[in-house]
This record gives C-alpha cells, sequence and structure tokens, in this order.
C-alpha cells in the first residue's frame, strides 16, 4: 500500500472528530507514546507524520497565497505521487487543514519536534513546499514570507534558507556557488570534493533511507538536477 493509502486509512476516522491537526497529533503522538514502539511503529510515524506534514502545510501555503491554482495542484501531485484511486481523500485531507483554525505554526512546530533529531527531513519539507510554490514560475511575496516562517521554526537558518531558495529561484543575486552552499573562492580540489559528496547525500536512496517517503522521490530528483547544473555552470566558468 502506498503512504497515501495508509494516510487516508489512519485519517478515515479521526477526520471526523477534526481535521489533519488530529491525524498528526493524535495517530503519529500515539505511535510515539505506545511503550512498546517498534522500529517499524517510529518509521511509519515519521513517513506519515512526514507526509501528513508536508499536505497541511502545503494547505495553508495556498491559504497564505489566497487560491489555489491549477499549476499547484499539478506540482502537488507531481512532487507526491498521488495514486488516482486516493486523489479524492488527499484532496479532502488538504481542504480539512486548509479550513482548520490551527495556525500553520502548530504543524511546523510538531514536525519541529518530531525530526528534532533528523533535520534534514525538514529540509526535505521546505524543499517539496518550495516546488509547490513555484508551479507557476514565481514565488509571490506572501508564499516566500510563508516560507521563511516555516524555516525559522525548523531552525533553518537564513543562509540556509538561501541556498535552498537559490534551486527554485532564478535572481540576479543567484549564482551556482550558492547552490553548492560553498564560497566562490573555494580551490578546485576541495570544490570536486565538495560536489561528490552533495551528489552522494542528496541521491533519492539517500532521501528514502532516511525516512521520506517513496512517492517523494521527486523532491531529490529536483534538488540533483540543481545541484548538476550548477556545477556544470562552475565546470565551464573554470575550464575543467
Amino acid at each position: 500500500m502506498s503512504i497515501w493509502g495508509k494516510l487516508t486509512g489512519a485519517a478515515a476516522g479521526l477526520a471526523i472528530g477534526g481535521p489533519i491537526g488530529a491525524l498528526l497529533g493524535g495517530m503519529a503522538g500515539h505511535i510515539a507514546d505506545r511503550a512498546t514502539e517498534s522500529q517499524t511503529d517510529r518509521a511509519l510515524r515519521d513517513r506519515l507524520a512526514f507526509t501528513a506534514g508536508v499536505v497541511a502545510l502545503g494547505a495553508k501555503m495556498a491559504k497564505a497565497d489566497g487560491h489555489v491554482s491549477k499549476d499547484e495542484i499539478i506540482a502537488f501531485r507531481e512532487v507526491f505521487k498521488v495514486p488516482e484511486e486516493d486523489e479524492k481523500n488527499i484532496a479532502r485531507l488538504f481542504n480539512l487543514a486548509k479550513q482548520d483554525v490551527a495556525g500553520y505554526d502548530a504543524y511546523a512546530d510538531q514536525l519541529a519536534r518530531i525530526f528534532r533529531n533528523n533535520p534534514q527531513m525538514l529540509v526535505d519539507v521546505l524543499e517539496g513546499l518550495f516546488h509547490i510554490a513555484m508551479a507557476d514560475q514565481i514565488l509571490h511575496p506572501a508564499e516566500e514570507r510563508f516560507l521563511g516562517e516555516v524555516a525559522q521554526r525548523f531552525g533553518i537558518d537564513e543562509n540556509q534558507f538561501r541556498n535552498i531558495k537559490s534551486r527554485y529561484v532564478i535572481s540576479n543575486d543567484c549564482d551556482p556557488y550558492s547552490i553548492l552552499e560553498v564560497p566562490c573562492d573555494t580551490d578546485d580540489e576541495a570544490l570536486k570534493k565538495h560536489y561528490r559528496k552533495l551528489v552522494a547525500e542528496h541521491h533519492p536512496d539517500k532521501l528514502i533511507a532516511r525516512g521520506v517517503p517513496d512517492e517523494f522521490v521527486e523532491i531529490a530528483n529536483r534538488r540533483l538536477a540543481a545541484i548538476n547544473a550548477a556545477w556544470e555552470e562552475i565546470r565551464k566558468q573554470r575550464g575543467f
């Protein structure tokens, strides 16, 4: 069963009593607090919390932007690989989260707690949100403010936020060194070593290994594409 089937199955009995926050705070918390929790339970909890968190924050971002465009819906399906049979249930969760009186901060803070020992998962959440935000090729001010506030609650500093943003938003102050997260005066050998390290760290298999569901592999593919493009630009500039 896909992560979406597991998510909607778990949410089915909770949606009546509350929106998606009940899934995160009730179901995920219940698994986390069980004395006999197994490694499988923790892995499932993390996958469900990650998935539900992205759905909830994506909904809140859409609300902050004021509308949900067709491009954003397409981007959501691209990143999150939603099977046709689960689309209606995921749409329902998305709408529940959008209508929820709880602020985005409740979702962001809970994810920050759940993944406090796995901070790269929080970067994965943020990058998934960037992908959705850039579906129309424009990062609207309300979306950027929202993403910046989520990043702060995740413990992602301004420099790292700019680096992540540079993978998605082309601007005059964006350069390939920012995408690779290195100073522009890094020597050739150190740069090559760092590039190989980045490629290894951000391979889709690594993403899945740290707990991101298989359905979210597009996040890693998008990140790798940006890293490779930046590397090619620098390689041509330096002539190696």
